[in-house]
């Protein structure tokens, strides 16, 4: 991981971290809080909406694996579009077809990052969107939920 945050784009809002995997989780919330993100964390898609749903309008961005039990990034990715049609969805996958990620961009997806992070490929796509299509602010401290 590269130590020196201060070159990369960071912010204060709020990413919801979507996967099954602990060595990523790991990863992810560390770079992002170092880049000033307040992060909340899902290890399961069924998990994901349950979170987005009790912080209406505090979730600026979801950052979506693809591929999880439970309830997959498709089958995520849909249901948070139910339930807020603008929210802010970077994939994130080492083992989707292109034809799905094209989907899922058809439908709403504002990105896709494939496996495994850089953390600077992170930042500036997490910066891209969240410019692009910026929502309301609503996070305080760094915590961690789960």
């Amino acid at each position: 991981m590269e130590n020196d945050f201060r070159a990369l784009p960071g912010g204060d809002e709020t990413i919801l971290v979507v996967d099954d995997h602990d060595t990523i989780w790991d990863f992810l919330i560390e770079a992002l809080q170092n880049l000033g993100y307040c992060v909340l964390l899902a290890e399961n898609g069924l998990d994901a909406v349950e979170i987005y749903q009790e912080n209406p309008g505090e979730v600026d961005l979801v950052l979506l694996d693809m591929i999880m039990p439970k309830f997959g990034g498709h089958q995520t990715f849909l249901k948070l579009k139910e339930i807020d049609p603008d929210v802010n969805v970077l994939l994130s996958s080492g083992y989707v077809s292109e034809e799905e990620v094209q989907d899922l961009m058809k439908s709403g997806a504002r990105g896709f990052l494939a496996k495994p992070h850089r953390v600077a490929t992170v930042a500036r796509e997490i910066r891209r969107i969240l410019d692009t299509w910026p929502k309301k602010k609503c996070c305080a401290g760094n915590a961690v939920l789960g």
